[in-house]
């Protein structure tokens, strides 16, 4: 299809993130013989691993191999039983990947939450719920918030008079939004909107926050430019309520960086398994490309790392938006995308997503499943 080299950093990071990535690159290899691409993959420690090898959790290597790259390919990063051993500022989840976010400018997340008819038994919620079948997009702002706001720290204050000797803390998080910052996201969810449904609901807790009244008129001024696409507003509690009544009523979510953090985990539950959920994090278009970010949205998983339990799905199907994403190239994502279908269809389950009850299923380790899903692109 093409002689230009890709170049992808892929940085597994820890717990089941090697397992994971591995899969993933055993289908990019097929999809690289099968459409004739050259894909230069390069690994590189990030998490604990880069903190191992290097003394850092985004090590100076690291971000270099990022930089020259075309794109990276993420793993997942976090050992919470030795998190105590640094301080946080230099834990994985700051120091590595909001430091990515922040350093190539990844200010929209787009995580598809998809139900295969398959797969409905392991979803939580009733057939009648379902409807006829869950396919939600979440378009999540990733570089301002809660977790970027300054100030933010942990300062000791003086006791109240009359409390016990000892010391009182308070934590002070700042929650900053600014117009450009909400326009880009919006543009970014109505655009992705138009591929879609042409339906989008935009999350805020308006009748509380002011980010929220700014973040309400920011999108329906931007929703003008796109008489095409219905837009409704949903404060965040009751989006989160209505996502486990009546979910089939969500096309696009677009939400602020923390309500978009916790709807799209919750809205993950909906197509059986944080396993199953890839995401995407984009910078803005260069040309006609766009740097990305990709992973899996499912965290290290430690206590089945090395077991070849985990389900490597997230991080295969991540692979196949990266491809959408940065390099334009939809057929090589389609081929992915259905050859995992094949292999759902055909009962292969991991764990996460098997049922004892379910008819023709087998259940099968990470390896396997990525085996399967390989050869599938073959076919």
């Amino acid at each position: 299809m093409s002689s230009t080299v890709l170049k992808i950093a892929a940085l597994a990071g820890d717990g089941i993130g090697p397992e994971v990535m591995r899969e993933a690159i055993r289908v990019l290899r097929a999809v690289e013989a099968k459409f004739g691409l050259t894909l230069q993959i390069t690994a590189a420690p990030v998490g604990w691993a880069g903190i191992d090898a290097s003394g850092q959790a985004l090590p100076d290597a690291t971000l270099a191999l990022c930089r020259a790259s075309d794109c990276i390919l993420f793993g997942s990063v976090g050992l919470p039983d030795r998190d105590p051993t640094i301080p946080k500022e230099a834990r994985p989840e700051r120091a590595a990947l909001l430091r990515l976010r922040k350093e190539f400018g990844l200010f929209a997340n787009l995580r598809p939450v998809k139900l295969p008819r398959e797969l409905a038994h392991a979803c939580p919620l009733s057939l009648e719920r379902q409807g006829a079948g869950i396919d939600i997009l979440v378009v999540r702002e990733l570089t301002g918030g809660m977790y970027f706001g300054q100030p933010k720290k942990t300062e000791e204050i003086p006791a109240p008079a009359g409390e016990p000797s000892r010391k009182w803390f308070r934590a002070i998080d700042t929650m900053v939004y600014t117009t450009p910052e909400i326009e880009r996201i919006a543009h970014v969810a109505f655009r992705t909107a138009r591929l879609r449904r042409r339906k989008l609901t935009s999350i805020d807790k308006a009748n509380v926050l002011e980010n929220g009244v700014l973040w309400r008129e920011v999108v329906t001024a931007v929703s003008r430019e796109y008489p095409d696409v219905a837009l409704d507003h949903m404060f965040v509690d009751n989006g989160a309520m209505q996502l486990v009544l009546r979910p089939t009523q969500f096309d696009v979510l677009l939400c602020e960086n923390m309500f978009g953090d916790i709807l799209s985990d919750e809205a993950a539950a909906l197509a059986g398994s944080l396993g199953m959920l890839p995401s995407a994090s984009l910078g803005a278009a260069t040309g006609d490309r766009v740097f990305g970010f990709y992973e899996p949205a499912g965290g290290t998983a430690p206590d089945i790392a090395g077991r070849d339990l985990a389900n490597p799905i997230a991080q295969i199907l991540s692979a196949a938006l990266m491809l959408r994403h940065s390099f334009g190239l939809n057929e090589p994502a389609v081929a992915i995308e259905s050859a995992v279908g094949q292999v759902i269809a055909a009962g292969l389950r991991t764990g996460d997503i098997y049922s004892a009850s379910e008819s023709g299923a087998r259940r099968v380790g990470t390896t396997e499943m990525g085996t399967a899903i390989a050869a599938a692109i073959g076919h």
